[in-house]
């Protein structure tokens, strides 16, 4: 069988997945081909900047409540079940994959052979069949690619069929509403249906590595960025929406690995993934210069707006939905490393944008610190950037990525704690939201000031300097960092108003206590011993 361009109407897809009597399957086509076919259906059209824009339909961006994880022998006893995890039966899946195969029967099928996973050793094989060409240029952007030579004999270990066309009925299929997203382990397949949203594919596989590296390969895999210095010594950026993990990730002294998944081996950190997935809601050449210029031919915009009469994005238009996106191959970005491998880490940053201003700007974290912190994964939402909220709101998501954990999050935390056992890697707790105040009192802390404390924590400035326990917290303070004015490293210092911090550091601990009480059942003594200390009323 050929692995490229188009075979005949009749062939089989794959006898192991069932794809029988398709149309014309398009096999590991050039972004060039796939963009004529998306623009020659009407599905896409170029801009200005050469990339190419469509737009995903309905759903403009995950489902969550439409998730689902076949539960069988290999999952029952140890996936973490609930509302991020929900259980979907083997009869089922096969019921409803019978019926997306009937749906695609005559139909031309877009086909993608691809790794995940730029450790050689613990390299999967994976191959997606798409009903869109937007859909394959995107796992092409996004996963990493073959050699021609490496396509010949292409034996691929995980199916993804994605037919945004195909629309479910929950009273037959026993899904929530007609959109679905299902993983399978024991059959090793995604089926993706009745959305387009092109992030299902991407966070398909996250999931499936999550499950299978630190489960079975004593791979600790992470949602994060990381990047490697002139020295080969490699840092880690955690970080939920508006932390400011692209940006601070983003260092023209430094190289890349990766922005967003990420898997921690004996003595590698990896990419899992060939590309970046970036959102571009008022994205500017100012603000996120590499972004910007990665947003070239073979790039793919979703669901932006267009300076009216024009091929030219708008990327302050959120008339389609505030959570528009750019895809595009890791090799848009200059600044790189090849492959996208670097050494176990000498410095690991979690991100967090305190909008009550009560956590340091920076502080670092014993082991039992990382992990508790890690399991939290804190950071604040403020006025303006969800309906609804006026003031600030605590947000938390275990390791930073909650959505994508089939395992308890205490199992990635102790796997984190072992990394860290007898090592000198360090880990701080960085906050970029306020300062002075909570949000509407404070300010936001400085750019320049968190990188200054950044670059002098991987330097080891600060590893000579004295530190101080904050209570409640209880988090080690420096006292001086270079660049950094003193009196905005401890935040108390920073208030007017004593005993308002001491309340508002007081209501932010027990939010802490409150949201980790769903974790303590399987967390060890270790962890719970690095909570806040709240004071008895």
């Amino acid at each position: 069988m050929d692995v490229f361009g188009k075979i005949g109407n009749n062939a089989d897809l794959n006898a192991s997945i069932g794809l029988t009597n398709l149309g014309n399957q398009f096999w590991n086509l050039t972004p060039s081909e796939l963009i004529e076919d998306t623009i020659l259906t009407g599905q896409g059209m170029l801009t200005d900047t050469g990339a190419i824009a469509i737009e995903t339909g309905e759903f403009t961006g995950r489902s969550p409540k439409d998730r689902f994880v076949v539960c069988d022998g290999n999952t029952e006893d140890a996936v973490w079940w609930g509302d991020i995890n929900i259980k979907f039966t083997p009869e089922k899946f096969k019921a409803l994959y019978n019926r997306m195969k009937a749906y695609l029967n005559g139909k031309d099928v877009y086909i993608r052979d691809a790794h995940a996973c730029a450790d050689e050793n613990f390299k999967m094989n994976l191959r997606v069949v798409t009903e869109t060409p937007w859909s394959n240029q995107f796992a092409s952007n996004m996963f990493l690619r073959p050699t021609n030579d490496e396509l010949v004999d292409f034996d691929p270990e995980w199916h993804i069929v994605c037919a945004p066309g195909f629309i479910a009925d929950p009273e037959i299929d026993g899904t929530r509403q007609h959109n679905f997203a299902v993983i399978n382990f024991t059959e090793k397949m995604i089926i993706i249906g009745g959305t387009g949203y092109t992030g299902e594919i991407k966070k398909g596989i996250f999931s499936v590595l999550n499950f299978i590296l630190p489960h079975e390969k004593n791979v600790l895999s992470m949602h994060c960025s990381a990047n490697i210095g002139k020295d080969g010594d490699t840092a880690i950026f955690f970080g939920l929406s508006g932390t400011g993990k692209t940006t601070l990730s983003s260092d023209p002294e430094r190289k890349l690995i990766g922005d967003d998944e990420h898997g921690w081996a004996d003595d590698t950190v990896f990419n899992f993934e060939g590309g970046c997935y970036a959102k571009t809601i008022d994205l500017s050449r100012e603000k996120e210069p590499q972004i910007y210029d990665a947003i070239k031919y073979g790039a793919i915009l979703e669901n932006i707006g267009f300076h009216e009469g024009t091929s030219t994005p708008d990327y302050e238009n959120c008339e389609i939905t505030q959570n528009t996106r750019v895809s595009y191959p890791i090799h848009h970005i200059d600044n790189i490393v090849t492959p996208s491998v670097g050494s176990s880490p000498k410095n690991i940053f979690f991100l967090t944008a305190d909008a009550f201003g009560v956590l340091p700007p920076i502080s670092r974290l014993t082991t039992e610190q990382a992990m508790y912190h890690f399991m939290s994964g804190y950071t604040a939402k403020v006025a303006g950037t969800e309906m609804g909220i006026t003031e600030p709101q605590t947000t938390f998501s275990a390791c930073f990525g909650a959505a994508f954990l089939p395992l308890h999050p205490a199992k990635y935390a102790e796997l984190l704690g072992n990394k860290l056992e007898g090592t000198d890697i360090k880990v701080w707790l960085i906050n970029t939201g306020w300062s002075g105040g909570s949000y509407g009192t404070g300010s936001r802390m400085k750019l320049k000031y968190t990188r200054a404390m950044i670059t002098a924590a991987m330097n080891g400035k600060l590893d000579n300097v004295e530190f101080k326990t904050q209570p409640i917290f209880e988090l080690a303070i420096p006292t001086e960092c270079e660049g950094v004015p003193s009196e905005v490293l401890n935040p108390v210092d920073t208030w007017e108003d004593k005993a308002a911090f001491e309340e508002t550091a007081q209501n932010l601990a027990s939010q802490f206590i409150k949201n980790f009480a769903q974790f303590e059942a399987e967390t060890s003594d270790a962890i719970m011993s690095a909570a806040p200390k709240v004071m008895a009323s």
